[in-house]
């Protein structure tokens, strides 16, 4: 795959979708992007839309779109981000959708995908409340993908294993319930704009890697 890709990632928690972005990300060669990284380097950089994020941050409170914006753009400014890009974590709504469409179009570039990482909820919430931590030594587990030799016991100390509070399934299906109510207009807009590649999560990561690679092909030969 060449350079030049531009796509952003959607998926809920346990998607994989980080996994996917990574992979993705090396792939093309072009930089993974996520809004954690963003605004951390905005913050230490002590630019302007960093430091009225951070105000925000500081007070636990949401930072405003605009600002958000601002981030981004000061982040897609850097060198490398000529190249493409895979962005993870944004947008997270249909306004900051349209506010992005704009940003790139101030670049003269262009959205190739949003790809959408589905997994029903049964299994993310298999997932997302499989794992496990010692108390004593802190190693975690997870049932799925990192179980321990014996079931329920540390591997390293023997001590019983316990399930943080945010890893509970009721946790958990609050977590979901939020990103499903922010993400379907989400989808919805980039499903208007034909730009929105759904993908089968369920399937092991090589399998749904190869699917995303597939997908933008066919993304690209139509678009030629």
């Amino acid at each position: 795959m060449g350079n030049q890709l531009r796509v952003l990632l959607l998926g809920s928690p346990g998607a994989g979708k980080g996994t996917q972005a990574e992979l993705l990300a090396s792939a093309a060669d072009v930089p993974h992007i996520s809004t954690g990284d963003m605004f951390r380097h905005a913050v230490a950089a002590g630019s302007a839309v960093g430091l009225a994020a951070a105000e925000f941050m500081e007070r636990g409170a949401l930072v405003p779109d605009d600002v958000t914006i601002g981030i981004v753009e000061e982040r897609l400014r850097i060198s490398d981000a000529g190249r493409g890009f895979v962005m993870d974590g944004f947008p997270r709504t249909a306004q900051q959708a349209t506010a992005f469409d704009a940003l790139l179009a101030k670049f003269g570039w262009k959205l190739d995908a949003a790809i959408e990482f589905a997994v029903p909820r049964a299994e993310l919430l298999r997932r997302l409340t499989g794992r496990w931590t010692c108390p004593n030594c802190g190693v975690t587990y997870n049932l799925d993908s990192a179980p321990p030799l014996a079931a329920g016991v540390c591997d390293r100390c023997g001590t019983a294993l316990v399930q943080r509070a945010d890893d509970s399934e009721a946790t958990v299906a609050i977590r979901l319930d939020v990103y499903e109510r922010q993400t379907a207009p989400l989808l919805a807009y980039y499903r208007g704009a034909g730009s929105l590649l759904t993908i089968d999560g369920t399937k092991s990561v090589e399998v749904v890697h190869a699917a995303v690679m597939r997908g933008l092909a066919s993304f690209a030969e139509a678009a030629s």
